[in-house]
């Protein structure tokens, strides 16, 4: 190549390198400009370019967080451990881990579980039996796996997970439910059991003036698929809020089946409007159940006692026969694609508080075999699973650890429509990066070896099925340092009240 040629392809790339130079000072000039001229961000107006910084390094901290700061138990609200199980049981991957456990067993509130010295054998266990929901009901609900899939609605959730959460529930012989937003087409597309959500906005069952439509729940009824029907009165992760969909996350699909307006925020009231005592409950509960001849409940988190005590005092004035068929019960360890953050952190009661004063009402009211108690909140690990079916929980379900199962990073990302991993994102950019057919697999191997693990601690606490677990299995550490059995703690379940519970 002559020296010529070699010079205009230098003097050539100098004037590209200059252009591309003189176009990068220009941009950095105008941000210069719109810095120190704009007046919403004190830092940026402050110091100029620079201030930028500070919003890329905020939002980049969650992530260095995640994966290079925080321990194996720190981090909120799902720690590295209680991920990595879930994912590895996903892939049905090894779940041994080697050494010795990271976890603070003398940590206030810690639970262990009461191990027999003459543990069950294998071939003495005994497999979970389906359990009858509504049993007096037209159509009832013989109901196989105690653990199943929480509300997440087709909306808050994109089209490829509903789709792969549905195959995965069919795989795995476990229910899922609808959530608040309607059933879809990708709901039924794997052929699961359907548990239908009806929230206070009364998706898919509205009648064009938002009301309780007769005709919709006769044809909803209809579907096979569906099984039960449960009432939202309120969702773990913000008590005395409705659902909160963004207009992003509106597409015309998700307007059509929730009967409302495309690209609009869709926000449920606060309550059911036909609802405001524990009378009209009954009465819609009765009204559902009438008409579709299958199961019906309700979803609530407990803030105290005393709306147990009037609904049960209703029960027994009516006769059980009016009873919910079941009830699930959601705290304040629930989450949510979208909530306003005082009810996400102060409302509510945990778990572990409501669950044991839940079963407890029921027992001393002498509804406890009329009611299936359903419970859901952080309960993601064999652990939690474990511990909730010591304090009599008859099934679990999951949202979160579903997510899990699917993919989710916890981005926290899920009310952006940003969604990294395509499953609470409605862009087909990112959606593209789920492939429904895979996740199935994985939501299936998520229940497979979740029951499997459950099983182990059942076999270890010396009882050959793990709905044979009760209170004095379990352990919890206490202020003083040492732990106490729970059927010392909460004796109401094992004795009962000869008067009646205590009020508040």
């Amino acid at each position: 190549m002559s020296s010529d040629v070699m010079g205009s392809i230098y003097n050539g790339l100098s004037a590209l390198l200059l252009i591309v130079l003189a176009l990068v000072l220009l941009a950095l000039l105008l941000m210069f400009i719109a810095d120190v001229t704009q007046r919403r961000d004190a830092v940026r107006r402050n110091y100029p370019l620079i201030g930028r910084f500070r919003a890329v390094f905020e939002h980049l901290g969650t992530f260095f967080r995640q994966y290079f700061f925080a321990m194996d138990r720190e981090e909120m609200p799902f720690n590295r451990a209680f991920r990595d199980w879930v994912y590895r049981a996903a892939k049905n991957q090894d779940s041994t881990i080697p050494f010795g456990s990271t976890r603070d067993v003398n940590a206030l509130g810690s639970i262990s579980f009461v191990n027999c010295p003459y543990p069950t054998l294998e071939v003495d266990a005994v497999p979970v039996q389906a359990m009858v929901i509504g049993a007096d009901c037209r159509q009832p609900f013989a109901a196989a796996s105690l653990f199943n899939i929480s509300g997440m609605s087709y909306g808050a959730l994109s089209k490829v997970a509903v789709q792969a959460l549905s195959q995965g529930a069919a795989r795995a012989g476990c229910w899922m439910n609808t959530g608040e937003g309607g059933l879809s087409p990708h709901h039924l597309s794997g052929g699961c059991d359907i548990v239908m959500q009806i929230g206070t906005a009364k998706y898919g069952v509205r009648d064009e003036q938002g009301h309780l439509s007769e005709a919709k729940l006769r044809e909803l009824a209809a579907i096979e698929q569906v099984r039960m029907f449960e009432i939202k009165l309120s969702q773990g992760a913000k008590p005395g809020k409705g659902g909160i969909l963004p207009a992003k996350k509106v597409t015309p699909e998700i307007a059509a089946i929730r009967g409302i307006a495309e690209g609009q925020d869709s926000i449920s009231p606060n309550r059911h409007l036909e609802i405001d005592s524990p009378g009209e409950l009954l009465d819609m509960v009765a009204h559902i159940r009438e008409i579709t001849g299958k199961p019906v409940g309700f979803k609530l988190v407990l803030g105290g006692c005393g709306v147990l005590d009037q609904l049960f005092d209703e029960i027994k004035r009516r006769g059980d026969h009016a009873a919910p068929d079941f009830i699930t019960l959601d705290s304040a360890d629930g989450g949510s694609g979208a909530a306003p953050q005082p009810l996400m952190d102060f409302m509510g009661m945990t778990l572990k508080e409501s669950l044991p004063l839940l079963i407890d009402h029921l027992q001393a009211y002498g509804l406890r075999d009329r009611v299936r108690v359903i419970c859901s909140g952080k309960l993601i690990t064999p652990s939690g699973v474990s511990w909730a079916l010591c304090m009599g929980a008859d099934f679990i379900v999951s949202a979160r650890g579903f997510m899990f199962a699917l993919g989710c990073i916890q981005a926290m990302q899920c009310h952006k429509n940003t969604c990294p991993t395509g499953i609470t994102t409605h862009q087909k950019r990112l959606q593209h990066g789920l492939d429904p057919e895979d996740k199935s697999v994985r939501v299936a191997q998520y229940v497979e070896n979740m029951r499997h693990d459950i099983g182990v601690i059942a076999h270890a606490c010396g009882v050959k099925s793990p709905r044979q677990l009760q209170r004095h299995h379990a352990r919890v550490v206490t202020a003083d340092g040492t732990s106490t059995g729970l059927h010392k703690l909460y004796p109401a379940a094992k004795f009962g009240y000869p008067h009646g519970m205590p009020k508040e």
